[in-house]
């Protein structure tokens, strides 16, 4: 997948919020919460609620990264 989310995972960091406490403020699952640390696909009502919590766009939460070749 071509989708990082790189720039969220540093937010958290940089807001010293634990995965558990991100889960729930967002009211995310922790199988979601698993599949964006893992940089793995999730729908777009996921980014919505995360971007609504932190009042932010996507793009300061996530990028495109292009596949690389083997």
């Amino acid at each position: 997948m071509a989708i990082k989310y790189y720039k969220l995972l540093d937010m958290l960091q940089r807001q010293g919020l634990s995965k558990g406490q991100f889960a729930q403020m967002t009211d995310l699952s922790s199988a979601t919460v698993a599949k964006l640390s893992g940089h793995r696909p999730v729908n777009l009502e996921v980014i919505d609620r995360i971007c609504k919590v932190f009042k932010c766009q996507p793009g300061d939460i996530l990028e495109y990264e292009e596949d690389k070749l083997s």
